[in-house]
């Protein structure tokens, strides 16, 4: 089997990573442990051995905000990288279900990293993994990873065919998904559209105030209301601006 996606797999990304979260969340019928409380408990009877150490210890909630806190910081990275990558190649582009290797973007992130998109997307992955159970999250961690490189080498074939030389070059400068700190390559002066990268990249946001309010409130029923809140406003400013172009 070829390591680079089928278009099929790539037209239908979104599904296919929306069918990989969900088998995620369905393995607590078979792990009923979530990752975060176990390595909580881990590293709370590691420090305090002597002590009697369970989910209802003093310190516990504190550890695990901790853990949540870090998963929020991830979604917030990934939501803003992935607006930055989308500010320079634009919403249409980056959701559409077609392959564009007729375009050729390098700036912004993308004279820091290839693939600034599929690196959001693993940043949101280990996020949300840590609302999962241990399998879960081991079972995501492996899967997106997996998935969102067969998609990398899809896409780096159809450039190298499409663009030849120069994207050789670029491929040769810029590392796949591993960002350099500082820029590989010179920009072309290109202007970001921040308003359209944040709006295009609204859903990552949106899941990362929600795992901020879980973070603050251990609650996974705010969780749920904080995204169910951010996807309805969403949807209305979606639908008042259709009518406004109307």
């Amino acid at each position: 089997m070829s390591w680079q996606a089928s278009d099929f797999e790539f037209r239908n990304r979104f599904w296919f990573i929306a069918a990989i979260f969900a088998v995620t969340f369905a393995l607590y019928q078979v792990d009923h442990t979530n990752v975060t409380i176990a390595l909580t408990l881990r590293i709370l009877r590691w420090a305090h051995p002597e002590a009697n150490v369970s989910a209802e210890s003093a310190n516990f909630d504190g550890t695990a905000r901790l853990f949540f806190a870090g998963g929020t910081i991830l979604l917030i990275l990934a939501a803003l990288i992935r607006s930055w990558a989308t500010a320079y190649l634009k919403s249409g582009v980056v959701h559409d279900s077609e392959i564009h290797s007729e375009l050729l973007v390098a700036d912004g992130p993308y004279r820091h990293v290839r693939n600034p998109l599929y690196l959001g997307n693993i940043l949101q992955a280990l996020g949300i993994g840590l609302l999962a159970s241990r399998l879960g999250f081991a079972f995501l961690t492996l899967a997106n990873t997996i998935f969102m490189v067969r998609l990398i080498l899809r896409e780096e074939a159809g450039l190298l065919e499409s663009q030849g030389k120069s994207y050789r070059r670029y491929f040769d400068a810029v590392p796949r998904l591993w960002p350099s700190l500082t820029a590989c390559i010179p920009g072309s002066g290109a202007r970001a559209n921040w308003k359209d990268g944040v709006m295009g990249e609204m859903f990552f946001w949106i899941f990362a105030a929600g795992m901020a309010v879980f973070t603050v409130t251990l609650q996974s029923n705010h969780f749920l209301i904080a995204l169910g809140i951010g996807f309805a406003l969403y949807f209305l400013q979606n639908y008042l601006r259709m009518g406004r172009v109307a």
